[in-house]
């Protein structure tokens, strides 16, 4: 099979943090269409076996892999537990993340090593490893799940941001590296999840400030990972699946500024002279 062709369904892939939100999504999307899934966690056990069973009810084959992604040795391990699990790996979906706001004048040293690790250490160990196993005759392909923040930065979380950032970054840089057996792209989420501050109200504000007013489906995030992983001639890219939020224009400093050009343009009142002859 030539790249003028599209690639087959995906046989096994791995997807990180795949019990939970996105990852889940993204795992019974791939199920569906035929993939044997390791789905890898790590607190997330319970969830993981029962989306296992869930699959497994509808005849579809999933696997549980766990490992502590902030710890290199666990990391060197995952990619070989998976192909153990479910056989020789053509798909990695790099899903998980830690998320911790802060910014650049609250920084934690700590905290900041750990979304390192996890973000972005854990995601280039894994390709590494799955690009050193991989058969390019399968058509092997690494999909990163990164954030709108990446084409549109905010200072309010500044670790998770950089890590993403420059995963973004070792997007292309790998796609160089690996080509041309192994193509590698990301996708970059907007609103979809409520985080533990905010909750639900603060992820509904944020959709509807968005270009589509629309809170984003996993399941579209999920359908841009499969697309990514036959996409034959596409390689270093990112889909922002986001509503249009990375192209927000409508700030404050623009708003004022529309504001002061709306005042501008109206008639100005003429003033009532108080001595007019009768």
């Amino acid at each position: 099979m030539t790249r003028n062709t599209p690639s087959r369904t995906r046989a096994a892939a791995l997807v990180t943090g795949g019990a939970r939100r996105i990852g889940r999504a993204v795992v019974e999307a791939l199920a569906e269409k035929g993939s044997a899934v390791a789905i890898h966690c790590h607190h997330s056990q319970d969830e993981a076996h029962a989306l296992v069973d869930r699959l497994a009810r509808k005849g579809l084959r999933a696997r549980v892999v766990t490992a502590d992604l902030a710890d290199a040795r666990d990391v060197a391990g995952l990619v070989g537990a998976a192909e153990a699990a479910v056989g020789r790996l053509n798909l990695l979906v790099n899903n998980a993340a830690l998320f911790e706001e802060d910014d650049i004048k609250s920084l934690d040293a700590n905290q900041f090593d750990h979304q390192v690790a996890v973000n972005l250490r854990a995601p280039l160990l894994l390709s590494r490893e799955f690009a050193r196993r991989a058969a390019p005759a399968a058509h092997p392909a690494i999909v990163n799940i990164l954030d709108q923040r990446v084409l549109k930065p905010d200072p309010r979380c500044f670790s998770y941001g950089l890590t993403k950032s420059a995963l973004w970054s070792a997007t292309r840089v790998m796609a160089q590296a690996f080509a041309p057996a192994i193509r590698v792209n990301a996708v970059a989420p907007g609103p979809t999840f409520p985080n533990m501050r905010e909750g639900d109200d603060g992820v509904l504000r944020e959709a509807a400030a968005t270009l589509l007013g629309e809170r984003v489906r996993p399941e579209a995030i999920a359908s841009a990972v499969l697309y990514l992983a036959e996409a034959a001639h596409v390689t270093g890219q990112v889909i922002a699946v986001d509503s249009g939020q990375h192209l927000g224009w409508m700030t404050p400093d623009v708003l004022a500024t529309m504001e002061r050009e709306v005042a501008g343009r109206r008639p100005k009142r003429r003033s009532q002279n108080k001595h007019r002859r009768p």
